[in-house]
């Protein structure tokens, strides 16, 4: 299996950087992640790191050296960032969770697939076209969506989203079916803070025309121009499938064809699972929801008197 891949998160003109992404990998698989955490919640960076590091604790465990199931893994992963971070909320004992978008992608057996919840999004880019790219869960891009003679709000906000993972509700997430790749095919997955001041035309002409090493960081630094001092993070992770002549030479080049079996690579800092993380079903869940909810309700009662 090979791949180049590269990455860069900028902070903007915002306080602190709240965006995480990285990447995994083992002999057979390769798992590629981005968080962007949710202003206006507490510690959104603390809920992308936490989704990152159950997600790849996840892979870890079972990359041996693929993936058995992707689609099975993907939606375990998802379910399993969600709950890592209400977890940190009860035991912080917090009236409001950190909250977080997420987008997700393995490729192996020539095959990849992805998932994603939240405003978060993939590019899937193919001889300088788009194949496809992720919908976002806004109210902005369900109005697109929605079927004639819907009734939708005349004015919504693009930042308003309706399913993120940490929220005391079940998250709504779109998985993919699996696609075939071609050499040259590449993927681009980033934070609103990209999207958010270029064009999908902008994004697919730069990923489509340079190597990946070359159009992530003009990406980038295109959307902070433009943004200005109001940019939001800006976060991007690019992928080039088998990647053509002069690989070895290729900036990001990776090439698991050496690896030992059972060896795990990670740009994703160390993370864990509760050992007890099964222990915590949906039910289990569900009450701790409402624990949560029920804490907010005294709350605002007690302002309001």
């Amino acid at each position: 299996m090979k791949f180049s891949v590269f990455q860069v998160s900028r902070k903007g003109g915002r306080e602190k950087n709240e965006d995480r992404m990285g990447y995994s990998y083992t002999r057979a698989s390769g798992m590629f992640i981005l968080a962007d955490g949710m202003g206006g919640h507490p510690e959104g960076e603390v809920a992308a790191q936490l989704a990152l590091q159950a997600v790849s604790a996840l892979f870890q465990k079972e990359a041996k050296p693929q993936v058995p199931d992707v689609t099975a893994f993907l939606e375990a992963a998802v379910m399993a960032a969600h709950r890592q971070i209400l977890r940190y909320a009860i035991e912080k004992g917090m009236l409001d969770t950190p909250r977080t978008t997420f987008v997700a992608a393995v490729m192996q057996e020539g095959l990849v697939t992805w998932i994603h919840c939240g405003d978060s999004r993939l590019y899937f880019v193919r001889e300088g076209e788009l194949v496809t790219r992720t919908r976002d869960h806004s109210f902005v891009e369900q109005r697109f969506a929605a079927p004639p003679g819907a009734k939708l709000p005349e004015r919504v906000n693009r930042n308003v989203l309706f399913t993120c993972l940490g929220s005391p509700t079940k998250p709504v997430y779109d998985l993919s079916a699996p696609m075939q790749l071609q050499q040259g095919d590449k993927l681009l997955l980033c934070s609103d803070g990209l999207w958010g001041s270029l064009t999908d035309d902008d994004i697919v002409y730069e990923l489509g025309h340079k190597p990946v090493a070359e159009a992530v960081p003009d990406l980038v630094d295109k959307a902070l121009r433009k943004a200005g001092t109001t940019s939001d993070n800006v976060t991007v992770l690019a992928v080039e499938w088998e990647t053509p002549a002069g690989f070895e030479t290729t900036r990001g080049a990776i090439s698991t064809d050496s690896i030992s079996e059972g060896v795990f690579a990670s740009t994703v800092q160390a993370g864990w699972l509760d050992a007890d993380m099964e222990d915590l079903d949906d039910a289990a869940i569900e009450r701790s929801i409402a624990e949560i909810n029920e804490a907010i309700r005294r709350s605002a009662l007690r302002k309001a008197q």
